[in-house]
């Protein structure tokens, strides 16, 4: 096979692949009833007039399956991390003892359940867009090097093998969703 062509290929697997871990990443951020780190992983916190992730300040750590704990390095960071949890949109309500913050996790109405089955499924749809459109850029690539030179034939393989690794993908990305539905319907 032409080394354009398998250039052309490997782009759009690395695409494909970038596809994935970004949808491992957004399906982590919703949670499933049970407390996990990675929850308030995305929340900034201002340390002396800078935003720093929370992870930057404190030590996470999930005691039991409903509870999280948030040990800042600083006594004084105890207010300005309640604040930012509590800002977060994440509906969290921090309890500070004055040395550590307790976050307790409610569990999950089945309305919210659904919510964020929703919502798990939305980011699968966003993936399975990303590798399409991974699909898309390659065909029209390969398309334009039958004008260089390529046959058609050697086109038609490679613009199968696409599909091929295009279909693979999205196998992966149901089976992904498939997982996280159940973790969030399991109570």
């Amino acid at each position: 096979m032409n080394e354009e062509v398998q250039m052309y290929l490997e782009d759009a697997k690395e695409k494909m692949d970038a596809a994935i871990v970004h949808l491992d990443a957004e399906l982590v951020k919703v949670r499933a009833g049970k407390a996990n780190v990675n929850m308030i992983a995305g929340v900034s916190v201002d340390y002396y007039g800078s935003m720093v992730p929370l992870t930057q300040v404190a030590n996470v750590s999930v005691p039991d399956p409903r509870t999280l704990a948030v040990q800042p390095w600083e006594r004084a960071m105890i207010v300005p991390i309640e604040k930012a949890i509590m800002n977060s949109n994440l509906g969290l309500n921090p309890d500070n003892n004055g040395e550590i913050i307790r976050i307790n996790i409610p569990a999950l109405t089945e309305e919210r359940r659904s919510d964020l089955a929703k919502q798990a499924k939305a980011e699968c749809e966003n993936a399975k867009v990303s590798v399409r459109n991974a699909r898309r850029d390659t065909i029209v690539e390969l398309k334009k090097l039958i004008k260089e030179g390529l046959s058609e034939d050697a086109e038609k393989d490679a613009e199968a093998e696409v599909q091929s690794m295009t279909d693979n993908f999205g196998r992966k990305i149901d089976q992904l969703l498939v997982e996280k539905e159940k973790d969030i319907m399991t109570i």
